[in-house]
């Protein structure tokens, strides 16, 4: 059984760094799509990232999120601006970002400095991809990275490097959730 509702993800574990692209202007649209910085996340799937975090803290990383739960009408500017099904995903309320239980993210040391990886975040060339070739640093940090996210129940998107689902995700429905009811004070 999931645990439904939605739940900031960083009361599953404080330590998890939130940089929402999306609410800045640094993104591949070169304008603020959110309105909200708070990073939410079905309560099951963000407590699976918190486990994930715990894992990765023991190794000395922490996990810096780019994105997690989108709203369809941010999808749909998104979307408006690459309209490429490999990287942005069409409007769907029942489907990945927008439904809640995928992340996009990135490894830092301790210190809150991304590690070395294969590409930046939301590069749409085959260097996103994850069977792209690596450096054994970029390698490493992969590896340590995918093995933390599969531990906690998390699949990898196989053109993003970054983008992991809750393998539970069919077991949600749709929802609409206003980001905003849970930000942190």
């Amino acid at each position: 059984m999931v645990e439904d509702g939605f739940m900031n993800i960083q009361d599953a574990d404080s330590d998890i760094i939130v940089d929402l692209k999306y609410a800045t202007t640094d993104n591949f649209t070169g304008r603020k799509i959110y309105d909200f910085t708070t990073a939410i996340a079905r309560t099951g799937t963000a407590k699976k990232l918190g486990n994930a975090a715990k894992i990765l803290k023991q190794q000395g990383y922490r996990i810096k999120v780019w994105d997690s739960y989108r709203p369809v009408g941010a999808q749909e500017k998104l979307f408006e601006v690459v309209s490429n099904p490999t990287w942005v995903a069409e409007p769907n309320p029942n489907y990945s970002h927008q439904k809640g239980v995928t992340f996009d993210l990135t490894l830092t040391d301790l210190d809150s400095k991304e590690v070395e990886m294969q590409s930046g975040f939301d590069d749409f060339t085959g260097k996103a991809v994850r069977s792209y070739p690596r450096t054994a640093a970029q390698e490493a940090n992969y590896q340590t990275l995918l093995s933390a996210m599969t531990k906690a129940g998390f699949v990898g998107y196989e053109n993003e490097w970054w983008d992991y689902r809750d393998t539970e995700m069919d077991q949600y429905g749709p929802l609409a959730a206003d980001p905003n009811d849970y930000a942190k004070s």
